[in-house]
């Protein structure tokens, strides 16, 4: 069981940038708000990115994101998996974001920071290129107004799209079968060698880790409690549309999210489902501000003891067919017996099953993509080697 942030603490905008403790403190001893900006593609959003703007928000009071048009991405890395509407959405739904701009420069550039009033930009300690091989943050870097954060370990778009394309389920576990190794090879390395960028590690949970994610707020008087279940893989724009459709039906929202076991997971979707494991699934859920608490392994069904020890007082389902538990029984008889289940139409009846379609459907392209950004980052990469190795060779010349 893992405590979110509180409802009220999760609205795009509501006390953003406020200084812990001000109001104790003279207008004159009350610091300066740091506007910090982080702009990039965020196709197929997953827990690295949310980490990445978690840690940019925590370098300031007042976090802007800005992200890319369909146009650009295609025109600088290639097409994406989610339209710019649907990215645009799931940006907005992480919890770190209080503001977001919508077809911002690929080129990060100081007329963009100045335009929203940002000290400085934030990105992960890889590197983005365009399409002509340039740094697109080279301008912020050498004005001093660009900040690194840590790249999230055990997570990237070309991880994911490779255990879908795979169907196996090395991924519940680990990542050491020669057929994942060769397929993720496929996906992030370039003939003249492997990028530290476009390649492939074991994710590794922390108790730090969730810790960071969440924010243990517990629920407060007069909180409506709503809980909802499933197995939330590739945390999706669909995902996003329901749990936005169930924060509304209350004033005062505190939705618990029920997380199924990997193996529960694979048994009513079959396959290589789930294609995050349940600790990857876990952090993806803790990052949208709709959400207020997570069960980790939560039982499929929805029992009289769940109910009581959560206090439920609404329980949530999507449009989606309710499959029946092991002993083909209606998992969700209890919480429709007392009157407090509820179907939730979002209008929006996108699957996990479909993103999948989208990658296996442009598989070729998504390959050819990769490919093309680990040449360019091998290419700068060499550069950045030469240079060293020339700096090297002038310190050790002799002083005439």
């Amino acid at each position: 069981m893992i405590k979110n942030g509180h409802h009220q603490n999760n609205i795009p905008g509501k006390d953003a940038g406020a200084n812990p403790g001000a109001t104790a403190c003279s207008p004159e001893k009350r610091r300066r708000i740091i506007r910090v900006w982080c702009d990039g593609c965020y196709d197929m959003v997953h827990y690295g990115h949310s980490n990445q703007l978690r840690q940019a928000k925590a370098m300031g009071d007042y976090l802007i994101v800005g992200v890319h048009t369909d146009e650009e991405i295609s025109k600088h890395k290639g097409p994406p998996v989610f339209t710019q509407e649907e990215r645009y959405k799931m940006v907005r739904a992480i919890k770190w974001v209080d503001e977001l701009v919508e077809g911002a420069p690929y080129v990060t550039t100081l007329q963009t920071l100045d335009k929203y009033n940002c000290d400085f930009c934030v990105h992960g300690d890889d590197i983005t290129l365009t399409v002509d091989g340039k740094d697109t943050y080279e301008e912020v870097k050498k004005s001093g107004r660009y900040r690194e954060c840590k790249r999230t370990q055990g997570v990237s778009t070309t991880d994911l799209v490779g255990r879908m394309l795979l169907m196996t389920k090395a991924h519940h576990s680990n990542i050491g079968s020669s057929d994942y190794q060769q397929h993720t090879d496929n996906f992030g390395k370039d003939a003249k060698g492997h990028s530290p960028w476009t390649g492939v590690s074991q994710f590794l949970q922390t108790s730090q880790k969730i810790i960071q994610f969440a924010s243990g707020q517990e629920p407060q008087p007069g909180d409506t409690i709503i809980y909802v279940a499933g197995a939330f893989d590739l945390f999706h724009i669909g995902h996003v549309d329901f749990l936005d459709a169930v924060h509304k039906l209350a004033d005062k929202p505190y939705i618990i999210v029920g997380l199924h076991f990997d193996q529960e997971v694979n048994r009513y979707k079959g396959k290589n489902y789930p294609i995050m494991n349940v600790h990857e699934r876990t952090l993806s859920v803790l990052a949208c501000r709709y959400v207020s608490e997570v069960v980790i392994g939560a039982p499929y069904t929805v029992n009289k003891d769940l109910l009581d020890h959560f206090k439920v007082d609404l329980v949530c389902h999507g449009k989606t067919d309710v499959l029946p538990d092991r002993d083909g029984t209606d998992p969700y008889a209890v919480p429709k017996r007392k009157g407090i289940f509820r179907t939730v139409d979002s209008g929006n009846g996108l699957t996990t099953d479909d993103i999948v379609q989208r990658i296996i459907k442009n598989r070729l392209q998504f390959e050819a993509r990769n490919q093309k950004k680990e040449a360019k980052e091998m290419a700068v990469i060499q550069a950045m080697r030469k240079g060293e190795e020339e700096k090297v060779k002038e310190r050790s010349q002799p002083v005439a």
